[in-house]
């Protein structure tokens, strides 16, 4: 396989959105899992995605055969020796996040720009690992990376001033609107939703009003696209239970305590849209079942 100037470590959800984002604007990139089943198993997720672009006629087959010609699914980490940009895509814990930056550090080239895109966890402690913190940056993408048009680009500590200008320059190529973020648990986005999630999972545990009424307050009385508890089940309640904790452990704020609601239902296996179950019911294409939403969350969890 030939190399490519892109790679992304990581081919889960995060990993595709980006992979696709990035061919869709003509790049090529190479897309590195654990093995070659689980990087083809991101290809296929990307295949999907697009399918449902097709679908709502905002791509055509044209276009798929075009992007799916530009993803390198591989197993070898190794692809990275000669890229001009890594970025990482794997699950938020920090020791999994240090070790891999520890191992890329011995074989990426000495000017590759390395990107974590962490939504919590601390760009300096991930760079420490490294010979190279200046290298070392954050760009947290927000799911899906196709649609949402904002990424948060976080300077480490030591992160260079070249860093992040680079981290500028691969934000337009995807034409992404950034924002500069001096680095802080939860960074801009996660820090502020992560409340509001918590707050919502309580209104609904309280027996205060259904899952289905608290996301329609919110929507129709603050202008939100998409309500609280359907935009967890998007982001997949393990992920967001996983931000909580981290935030609590580094700010210690009872406002990030995990509500027992969203504990029990992570316990369950009921992660959201990407399971067919959270605080709503899912297909097996994602879309929500009609009135599948919590009555209460103690009803409906048992608890």
């Amino acid at each position: 396989m030939a190399h490519t100037s892109i790679v992304i470590i990581g081919a889960g959800i995060m990993g595709q959105g980006l992979a696709e984002a990035i061919a869709t604007e003509g790049t090529e990139v190479t897309l590195i899992d654990r093995t070659t089943k689980l990087a083809e198993k991101g290809v296929k997720g990307i295949s999907e995605s697009i399918d449902r672009e097709i679908e709502r006629w905002g791509l055509t087959k044209s276009d798929k055969k075009a992007i799916l010609s530009r993803v390198f699914p591989s197993s070898d980490i190794s692809e990275a020796e000669d890229a001009e940009i890594v970025l990482e895509a794997i699950p938020e814990d920090l020791k999994l996040k240090r070790v891999l930056f520890e191992r890329l550090d011995k074989i990426c080239k000495p000017d590759a720009v390395m990107i974590t895109n962490t939504a919590t966890l601390s760009i300096s402690e991930i760079g420490a690992t490294t010979e190279r913190p200046e290298k070392i940056i954050g760009m947290h993408f927000l799911n899906p990376v196709t649609k949402i048009p904002l990424v948060e680009i976080v300077r480490g500590l030591k992160t260079s001033d070249v860093t992040f200008e680079k981290a500028v320059q691969f934000a337009d190529l995807l034409g992404k609107k950034w924002i500069t973020v001096h680095e802080s648990p939860g960074y801009v986005t996660t820090r502020i939703i992560v409340p509001l999630l918590n707050e919502a999972m309580h209104v609904l545990m309280e027996g205060v009003a259904t899952a289905e009424d608290i996301d329609n307050a919110m929507k129709l009385g603050f202008g939100f696209n998409v309500g609280p508890l359907t935009l967890a089940d998007m982001m997949g309640l393990d992920v967001v239970m996983s931000w909580m904790e981290n935030l609590l452990g580094e700010l210690s704020e009872h406002k990030y305590n995990p509500c027992p609601l969203l504990r029990k239902l992570v316990r369950a296996g009921h992660l959201g849209v990407k399971t067919g179950r959270g605080f709503f019911e899912y297909d097996a294409e994602g879309n929500k079942i009609e009135g599948s939403g919590m009555a209460t969350g103690l009803a409906k969890a048992g608890m």
